[in-house]
């Protein structure tokens, strides 16, 4: 399966590296993080990748559905770039991140070539 789709989000695999991303206005509940993180590890099929994820569609999360994605959002992955919308939701990703400590490699960017470079290793 090289590509997969649901109602909150794009998954599709090119060059080694699994890319998600957020379609336009999701709102991100509990229900709807259970669903994009059980969506996403289906497709990746027990192989683990380099994620990039585009978060730019994300209009609003709840906290539920931040610590869920906060503690099983990097499982089957090898490392995690976050592709943010601007300043603002860079800083407040960043400052999740640290108060979550993720189980792999993961760094927020606002700019795609660079969060694709931080990939590279981990292919």
């Amino acid at each position: 399966m090289n590509s997969f789709e649901n109602e909150y989000a794009l998954f599709w695999i090119s060059n080694d590296i699994l890319f998600f991303e957020y379609k336009p206005n999701v709102v991100i509940t509990l229900e709807s993080a259970k669903r994009i993180v059980a969506d996403r590890i289906y497709m990746q099929n027990e192989i683990a990748y380099p994620i990039f994820c585009d978060t730019r569609g994300v209009v609003d999360t709840d906290k539920a559905g931040r610590d869920y994605l906060a503690k099983n959002g990097s499982l089957s992955a090898k490392a995690v770039s976050i592709l943010a919308s601007h300043q603002v939701a860079s800083i407040i990703t960043n400052f999740y991140l640290r108060v979550s400590k993720p189980q792999v490699p993961t760094k927020v960017f606002t700019n795609k070539e660079a969060a694709l470079a931080f990939l590279e290793p981990y292919k």
